[in-house]
């Protein structure tokens, strides 16, 4: 029996490969420490729950419209001209089942087969996998640490094609923590708009900006950008809410109506329970917010302060998200026990047998000389982890 090719082709998640086989490990009673989480540590907020638990109460269980209910986009749009200074209509809003889905709709809705979208690395590993299910061609930019692991101007030129269909920005970035500034968001906006191509946005680490840096909304610039902007977001990561799975979409309608078609048939629609509560998130206070922002700025210090003096490695500084981008540097070539480490992968697999560390090697990010550590997880497995690392490194030959 012949199976899907285009399915056979997509890879697992080895994020989340890498965090299962840490919690197995820990399963077994091994004192692992998992740097792997792409999720905050701390609980979700009580009014949030409470929003839930009250929905439920009240019969709140059955199906709702497929592109979600009504308060809920009407509290996105409130929440997009607010933070981001755009304005949105609720029928250019589409809720789905987390910002994953809601990225895996545009794609759907704007790529035939043949289409290619720029992607610049590292990237986070879904993006490529959700372009080929889409039919589309992922066409990889790789960018430099020397430009903090952002696409240049001549980046974009050099993967420009007559087949490019759209550009994807990820800001803040997973994993690099990156920011792109207004001046470059501008001109990734002149791009676009010369050669009629589409900008996919993801911000879902938006809330999540420390010191001077601020996050810019490419499709708040002017008219013709807002045309050809997808906006991507949702409430896994600023509100500790990644399992109720709940994501949007703000786009121009036509595409909104194109993905809110493929959503009825794929899914119906976002859960009844989980709406509620992400309108609780979003339309409440964010004091929530506020305070785990202030935890992950005192991480982020610690860890990267702690990486910097480590020998063998190095890393830039994240603006946003939760994770560190960790570069080989000179660990490339050396060998830990007779094994020469070639690349993050291996780098990675001997750090988990050896010192129970879960790191996750970037190969699937575009980038096989640099690991990512994440800081969404308690300050005393942070301190444990990098003390492992550390001693790790210190027995490399």
């Amino acid at each position: 029996m012949i199976l899907s090719s285009k399915g056979l082709d997509i890879k697992p998640s080895s994020t989340l490969e890498i965090t299962a086989k840490a919690k197995q490990m820990k399963a077994d009673g091994i004192d692992v420490v998992g740097f792997g989480a792409g999720e905050p540590d701390f609980d979700t907020p009580d009014h949030i729950k409470q929003a839930a638990i009250e929905a439920i109460n009240e019969g709140f269980t059955k199906y709702t419209p497929a592109s979600g209910i009504l308060p809920l986009k009407k509290a996105i749009c409130n929440k997009l001209e607010a933070d981001n200074k755009v304005s949105y209509k609720p029928s250019q809003i589409v809720v789905s089942n987390g910002a994953k889905h809601s990225l895996t709709n545009t794609f759907m809705a704007i790529l035939n087969p043949g289409d290619e979208v720029i992607i610049p690395a590292p990237f986070w590993l879904s993006y490529v996998q959700m372009v080929k299910i889409a039919d589309g061609v992922p066409v990889v930019v790789k960018t430099s640490k020397e430009n903090n692991y952002k696409a240049t101007m001549d980046d974009l030129k050099n993967a420009l094609t007559d087949k490019t269909k759209a550009i994807l920005i990820n800001s803040p970035s997973n994993p690099t923590g990156m920011v792109y500034s207004e001046e470059e968001l501008k001109q990734v906006a002149e791009f676009a708009v010369e050669n009629d191509l589409f900008v996919i946005s993801d911000e879902i680490y938006e809330k999540l900006i420390y010191g001077d840096e601020k996050h810019i909304s490419i499709a708040s610039f002017n008219e013709d950008i807002y045309n050809r902007t997808i906006i991507i977001n949702g409430v896994s990561k600023s509100y500790a809410m990644t399992g109720w799975r709940i994501g949007y979409a703000a786009a121009p309608e036509q595409i909104a109506k194109i993905m809110s078609n493929i959503q009825s048939h794929a899914s119906s629609n976002p859960n009844s329970i989980a709406q509620k509560a992400a309108l609780a998130a979003i339309s409440g206070s964010q004091e929530c917010v506020d305070k785990m922002k202030t935890q992950f700025d005192k991480r982020r210090e610690y860890m990267y302060n702690r990486v910097s003096k480590m020998p063998y490695i190095s890393a830039i500084k994240p603006q946003g998200a939760f994770y560190v981008f960790v570069d080989l540097d000179s660990a490339l070539g050396k060998k830990y026990k007779g094994e020469v480490i070639e690349n993050a992968n291996i780098f990675a697999k001997l750090l988990l047998d050896n010192e129970k560390v879960a790191a996750v090697p970037c190969t699937d990010f575009g980038y096989d000389t640099h690991f990512r550590l994440s800081y969404a997880i308690a300050m005393e497995n942070i301190e444990k982890g990098l003390d492992r690392i550390e001693n790790f490194l210190n027995n490399l030959q």
